[in-house]
């Protein structure tokens, strides 16, 4: 089969290797119609995140249609058209009956083999799906492979990263970082009944798919593209916001300059909601800085299986614009070229979808 493949710092190449196979019984293999590209599949790709091993499949985004069942898979069948999250899990232990699937003891992250042990991704012909019968869940007839694709990982974690950042009815709401993530929490924050949604990027054609969405943009770069200093843009937001800043910000960059600006938008007794997943040792935020400000702080991978069912119900009955986030589908063929444009963020690359066949 065809995989996209890690080979090294900015080193992507799609190769054939062996087609996905039953390596236990609890094992599905999953024939991807549509695999992601995520933001954080650039963190071993720029060399922030180490320890992928070179020809690792990379991507933990899919939706596809079952094509083999181990012997002790339940629920799901051949044929059968299912999405899935960027993680397994048990559906039993400590974590997963929290609600904590991303947590879960026995799960595994799709697209991340270390030291040769770990779990090959999806952005290829086909994956494994261990731990299938609880990892993987039929696709709603009324959803397209696309909704399916977003609901898995980016929609999920920008409905995770407002709800568990406390956004409510009429509080002013900053989005900082305006990939799939962030505009999704957008999408999130207006649901909530936020007002004003305020979104910050550098990207001109980010902004104004946030600005069809229903926020007021607020751009951190100038007219000579240059960037705007912090004390600049917290201004501006305070303005937008009524005074004296935003009740709660939503950092989906993972950066600490984005989560210092971050602060700077809060006003005191705020929140801040991180989205964006961080490779420092330090967090950007001391706790002096939080204590002074009297902040809470949110933070956590989403656990997507446990909040799937919930999602597509809402899609289901809100039909949010799911497609406004995907700016390119390319053939798996392109891959390396694919993860140079959407690292450049280039071409007003957003959210890039691979199609493998």
């Amino acid at each position: 089969m065809k995989a996209a493949t890690f080979q090294g710092v900015r080193r992507v190449a799609v190769r054939e290797k062996p087609t996905s196979a039953i390596l236990a019984p609890g094992d599905a293999i999953v024939e991807v119609e549509l695999a992601g590209l995520c933001g954080s599949d650039l963190h071993p790709y720029r060399g922030r995140e180490l320890g992928l091993d070179p020809g690792a499949t990379m991507g933990h985004e899919f939706t596809g249609r079952v094509v083999e069942v181990g012997r002790e898979v339940e629920g799901i069948r051949p044929g059968d058209t299912v999405m899935s999250p960027f993680s397994t899990s048990c559906g039993r232990c400590g974590p997963c009956t929290r609600g904590l699937s991303a947590r879960c003891e026995r799960g595994a992250l799709f697209g991340w083999v270390q030291d040769g042990r770990g779990l090959e991704g999806a952005q290829a012909e086909y994956v494994r799906v261990p731990l299938a019968g609880t990892t993987l869940m039929a696709r709603p007839r009324t959803l397209n492979a696309l909704e399916a694709l977003l609901l898995g990982d980016v929609v999920a974690t920008g409905f995770y990263v407002a709800e568990r950042g406390g956004v409510g009815v009429g509080e002013a709401v900053a989005v900082l970082g305006l990939g799939a993530v962030g505009l999704a929490a957008v999408m999130a924050s207006r649901q909530a009944g936020a007002y004003p949604v305020l979104a910050l990027d550098a990207v001109p054609e980010r902004l104004a798919v946030a600005e069809s969405l229903g926020a007021a943009v607020v751009p951190t770069v100038n007219d000579a593209a240059r960037l705007r200093s912090d004390p600049d843009i917290a201004a501006e937001v305070r303005r937008l916001a009524g005074g004296e800043g935003v009740a709660v910000a939503l950092e989906a960059v993972g950066t600490p300059e984005a989560t210092r600006l971050a602060l700077a938008l809060l006003r005191p007794g705020g929140t801040l909601g991180v989205g964006g997943f961080h490779t420092e040792p330090v967090f950007a935020v001391s706790p002096g800085q939080a204590y002074d400000k009297n902040l809470t702080i949110s933070a956590g991978r989403c656990p997507v299986r446990s909040r799937l069912e919930a999602l597509c119900a809402l899609q289901e009955r809100e039909r949010l614009p799911l497609e406004r986030l995907v700016t390119h589908r390319v053939p798996l063929s392109e891959a390396a070229d694919a993860y140079r444009l959407f690292d450049e963020r280039a071409q007003g690359c957003v959210k890039l979808v691979f199609e493998p066949r």
